[in-house]
């Protein structure tokens, strides 16, 4: 196996992650699907995946903790060698106006959405970077228009997603030289179940402010994060791409 078409994602197990790794095994990646909590829905990607024709595998970690990251992934390395590519996906929401929103609520999505950045990156950014006469690398951070403009009930996911942006930046700048480009995609609205849960009436509100008058698809995120990956997105690092029907 050709260790730059290899792949890890985060929160493959449904929704958008679910849609990146398929679309990234349909480009001949091998993917390393990564989940938490569902194993069930993990293993539904990974079906997904073989049946579209591609290869891949489960890992479980708990991207909030720290140690259980960095022991997975030291034992990744020793299995598969370097990566091409990391996709940092997984993430919660917990919503409420600040005033109501608990410590517990804040620490949990500061901890999963923005803690993550540095427990899943920082095991393997120096394998990647210190990679002998074939420097290079990808990694694609998923942040969202939350992180961008703020979005009222969500001061913990807004300034998770807010410093995703800004750790993508630096940590772009500091990965140019090894020829590892470090971008971050940020979703609008993605019809996920997560959507689908939605009041109607405050659907039908939120569709009112995007001009293309509908949610994204996730595999329209999954496009983006392929052209990402790919050799053709070499000289692009360190941009923060919005998809959000011009939200």
């Amino acid at each position: 196996m050709n260790e730059d078409k290899k792949v890890l994602v985060t929160g493959a197990s449904g929704g958008i992650g679910r849609a990146i790794a398929v679309e990234a095994a349909k480009e001949g990646y091998y993917v390393i699907c990564h989940y938490n909590g569902n194993q069930a829905k993990a293993e539904e990607t990974l079906n997904l995946i073989k049946a579209a024709g591609g290869q891949g595998e489960l890992i479980k970690f708990d991207v909030s903790n720290r140690e259980d990251c960095k022991a997975k992934l030291d034992e990744l390395t020793a299995k598969h060698g370097i990566l091409w590519g990391i996709v940092n996906n997984a993430g919660i929401t917990r919503d409420n106006t600040f005033v109501a929103l608990s410590g517990e609520d804040w620490d949990k999505v500061i901890h999963t959405n923005l803690d993550s950045f540095y427990n899943v990156l920082n095991p393997l950014i120096m394998p990647m970077a210190s990679r002998k006469n074939k420097r290079g690398g990808r990694i694609i951070t998923i942040s969202s228009v939350s992180g961008v403009d703020g979005n009222r009930g969500q001061t913990n996911y807004s300034a998770a997603k807010a410093g995703i942006i800004g750790a993508t930046k630096a940590l772009a700048v500091e990965l140019a030289g090894r020829k590892i480009t470090v971008n971050a995609i940020a979703p609008g609205v993605i019809e996920t179940e997560m959507t689908k849960a939605i009041d109607p009436a405050v659907y039908e509100m939120i569709m009112s402010t995007i001009p293309m008058k509908r949610a994204g698809q996730p595999e329209e995120i999954a496009s983006a994060v392929n052209f990402l990956l790919s050799e053709g997105a070499g000289y692009i690092t360190r941009q923060v791409i919005e998809i959000d029907g011009g939200m």
